[in-house]
């Protein structure tokens, strides 16, 4: 691709690129858990009441750190601007398991896309907050792996047991791209997944549409692979190979194969 059919974003980030490494903003659990939220807190004033349908267990929501963009907004805007003070060029939103599939386990599948879309909202406030002419902050909207496998039982005697399939995880996909997109994302990133079938889930959700979109109109927001790769000792020997014992080259073929 030429660099003309680039968006203005991308253009943004690739001159940026090749001029210094731009900083990727940490964790966002381990920063909620220093907040030391109880139950109540989770649920705020709208879930105070949230229950499990008749018949199910009772529901615990403390642990759902993407309900917090909803309930406690504050928490989440706070930690967004320590990362931009410490330096952070992008930040990511607070939607690691904002998918109808994750949020599915709280029976709050109905909340994921306005989850994505007030999380980026929140990111995009404290980007421009701390954004200057000679730094400018872009927010990264993060597409978690899911907590389901789709190409792994969950059932020890039956092999050929799925929880989530295929379809769904491009659906989930697809639903939270639109609304991080709709809340400002400069970026969307798929998080890395130990499940080689939901991996490219999330290209086919996220890049063919951005594909699309992007010939329609000449705007998309550009899609990045993050990757853990091991070293010698975890791999035995296969340095800079991720846990399915592919390269960031495979991985990458693998994306554009998409």
């Amino acid at each position: 691709m030429s660099q003309t059919n680039y968006s203005a974003t991308e253009k943004v980030l690739r001159d940026l690129l090749a001029k210094r490494i731009l900083i990727l903003d940490g964790a966002m659990g381990t920063m909620i858990q220093q907040y030391k939220l109880s139950e109540a807190d989770y649920r705020g004033k709208r879930f105070a009441d949230f229950a499990a349908p008749a018949g199910q267990r009772e529901l615990f929501v403390k642990g759902n750190n993407e309900l917090l963009t909803l309930t406690q907004p504050q928490v989440i805007q706070e930690i967004h601007e320590k990362y931009l003070a410490a330096g952070a060029d992008i930040i990511e939103t607070n939607t690691f398991g904002a998918t109808t599939v994750a949020q599915d386990d709280y029976h709050m599948g109905q909340l994921a896309y306005e989850m994505n879309v007030e999380a980026a909202k929140l990111a995009k406030a404290a980007c421009l907050k701390y954004s200057t002419p000679d730094k400018p902050r872009f927010v990264a909207g993060a597409l978690g792996p899911t907590p389901k496998t789709a190409s792994i039982s969950p059932d020890v005697n039956d092999p050929a047991a799925r929880n989530v399939s295929f379809d769904q995880l491009v659906a989930a996909y697809l639903e939270q791209a639109r609304g991080l997109v709709a809340g400002g994302a400069d970026i969307l990133a798929g998080a890395s997944a130990n499940d080689g079938a939901v991996r490219p889930a999330a290209p086919f959700g996220v890049v063919l549409p951005a594909a699309a979109e992007h010939r329609a109109t000449g705007n998309a927001a550009p899609h990045v692979l993050p990757a853990a790769v091991a070293d010698d000792d975890a791999t035995g020997g296969a340095a800079g190979v991720d846990i399915d014992g592919a390269t960031i080259a495979d991985r990458g073929a693998a994306d554009a194969a998409t």
